[in-house]
């Protein structure tokens, strides 16, 4: 009597299927990776923004010199106030060199205009917040989105006597 051995070993079927799957799941990985690139550098720029914003307000008190934050278009700078001349100068420390916005990145800033800016009309360089030397700054909001989506919005903001405040996509603002 001869016994037969069982065949071992998969279908062409299965093998297929295998196929399809681990393809799905490429697929579905490469689409999430793409998305989130945009999403992690977006926080990252959010991030460093909001370490800067910190650093001028404490170098701010701790100078005693007011420091300002120019927001543009494609870029955003701090400058300082100049007592002896009265108006705005480009900073000098480079922790607060110009930094560029990436370009898919939308920023649209809520800020107060009835607040002094230490500025005259004629003033070059005028910043939209100041940090000043007694703590406060211009109260504002600031809120970075990827393009138009809303999903990822993160956003910065002061009321002028509290600190800054980072606020990022699903997070609740405590209400009092």
């Amino acid at each position: 009597m001869q016994f037969r051995r069982p065949i071992s070993g998969f279908t062409l079927i299965e093998i297929l299927v295998v196929l399809i799957v681990v393809g799905l799941l490429a697929a579905l990985a490469i689409v999430n990776l793409g998305g989130g690139t945009q999403q992690r550098e977006l926080e990252n720029t959010v991030r460093e923004m909001y370490l800067l914003m910190q650093t001028a307000s404490e170098q701010a008190i701790l100078n005693n010199q007011e420091l300002g934050l120019i927001l543009d278009d494609e870029a955003y700078r701090f400058v300082v106030f100049n007592d002896l001349e009265g108006r705005w100068a480009g900073q000098s420390e480079r922790l607060f060199r110009p930094r560029p916005m990436p370009d898919w990145a939308e920023i649209t800033p809520f800020i107060e205009s009835d607040v002094p800016r230490l500025a005259s009309s004629e003033d070059e360089l005028r910043p939209s917040i100041v940090f000043f030397s007694s703590g406060e700054t211009t109260p504002f909001e600031l809120e970075f989105s990827i393009g138009q989506q809303r999903d990822a919005l993160h956003r910065l903001q002061s009321d002028g006597l509290d600190g800054i405040e980072w606020v990022g996509p699903g997070q609740e603002q405590e209400v009092l």
